[in-house]
Order: structure tokens, then sequence, then C-alpha cells
């Protein structure tokens, strides 16, 4: 069994994923990166910490398949022996104005809740053993400022990160004292595909609302990450990174 510490990193294929994976990378964790079908992507990930003397590998996981959760936790059990690190960041959304509610179906409904809070769930009870098992186990869940303030690509994605924030704190005392739980509730973070797919009057609005005169950047993100897994007395904490919004001001 490895002695490295291990981080896996959910929807480490995207930007703001990618970055946490890299920052991860290079102080010291092995880092699994997961991908649901962008493996080039996932690829590029993995080089780029390579590179820079880090180890990491890729894994293709959806989410929504429970079983798939077990299976990758069951992989990293017996490769490893341990977990250290669970970021759950893959999500997926949709860009549906909150006063369009006949378009925001049951279909897309479900979708986005059994991506961005029942698989965080899964993955976070899968995955429990593993994270106790060492010195102290960190999750970090990737939110948004929407599940905060009423404004983001939808209600059901607003809706599935307030669950996500609320389950941070739930699983903080669930899985204490061995496993710190925290999150990270993005603004709009520029250049990412995500921050490209919210409604145009909710992308323009946060960059004229943020009172630092910019919005979120991913490697702010990543920092925060790496502060929170890096920390023996943070639990249950969800920090806004999003330039500073009013409205997500709690």
């Amino acid at each position: 069994m490895s002695t490295i510490p291990v981080a896996l990193v959910t929807g480490a294929s995207g930007d703001i994923g990618g970055a946490i994976a890299k920052t991860l990378g290079g102080h010291g964790w092995h880092v699994i990166g997961t991908y649901v079908g962008a493996a080039d992507a996932a690829a590029q990930t993995v080089a780029a910490i390579i590179d820079v003397g880090g180890s990491a590998e890729a894994m293709q996981l959806d989410q929504r398949d429970p079983t798939a959760i077990e299976a990758i936790i069951s992989n990293i059990d017996e490769r490893y022996g341990h977990l250290d690190v669970l970021v759950n960041n893959a999500a997926w959304n949709i860009g549906i104005p909150f006063r369009r509610l006949d378009d925001l179906t049951a279909d897309i409904w479900d979708r986005v809740m059994e991506t961005n809070l029942r698989a965080p769930f899964l993955l976070a009870r899968a995955a429990a053993k593993l994270l106790k098992a060492g010195d102290g186990g960190h999750i970090v869940n990737i939110s948004s400022a929407g599940g905060i303030s009423p404004g983001s690509s939808s209600i059901a994605y607003s809706s599935s990160k307030a669950g996500l924030n609320h389950l941070t704190r739930c699983l903080a005392v669930a899985m204490s004292p061995e496993v710190a739980v925290n999150c990270i509730a993005p603004g709009l973070v520029e250049n990412t595909r995500m921050a490209a797919r919210l409604p145009d009057n909710v992308a323009e609005g946060a960059r004229q609302t943020a009172v630092l005169g910019r919005v979120g950047q991913a490697e702010d993100i990543a920092n925060q990450t790496l502060a929170f897994v890096q920390s023996t007395s943070i639990t249950g904490q969800t920090m806004v990174i999003d330039g500073g919004m009013p409205g997500a001001m709690r």
C-alpha cells in the first residue's frame, strides 16, 4: 500500500476541478481526477500535474450511478488502502431563468439533484471508512453562492447547492472527529464553461455587483481548497468566493 496522501477530485476535467487538482498535485497529493466524458481534458490535467513533478491519474465516473461510485471507492481501497481528501466538485447545470417555471422539467430537476446533491452524499458515505483510516481526512464540497442567495443558472441549481451547503454541516457532525468537512461557494467564476451557461443578465449582474470590482477566479477556489485540507480545526464552514457580492454576505 502506498503511503502518499491521496486526493479524489471529481470533475477534474473542468476548469475549477482542474485548478484544484493541479494545486493539490503540486503540494504532494496523489490526485485521482474524475471525468464523465471529457477524457482528453482530464488527461491534460493529469499531464500538467506530472509535468511539475506531481503524481496523478484520471478515472471515468458517472456520479449519477451509485454502483459506479462504489466501484471507484473500492478501486482506491484496493490500491491505496486510504483516502485523505475528497473534493466534491463535479456538478451539472443548465441555464433556465427563474421565471420560466414550465421549462424546468422533472427530468432536468432530477438530473441536477442527482449530480449536485445526491452524488456528494453517496461519495462521502462510500469513502467514509477510507477517509477515517489515516491521521484525519477532509471533504471539500464545491457549492455556489446561488445556494445562499436566489440567483444562478436555474432554481434547480440554486436548490441543489443550498442542499449541499447544509449537507456540509450535517456531514461535519456525522463524520467527526476523524473527518473535517467544509464547503466553498463560488459566485461567477470568469473564463469557465460553467460561467458561460449562466443567463447573460445573471453574469453581468454579478460583475457589476461585486464590491472588489472583479468576480471569482479558479485559482482562488483551488487555494481555499488547499487551506481547508491543510487545516486541523476548521469544519462545517462554507466560504464564499465571489468578489464580494452583498447578497451572499452572511
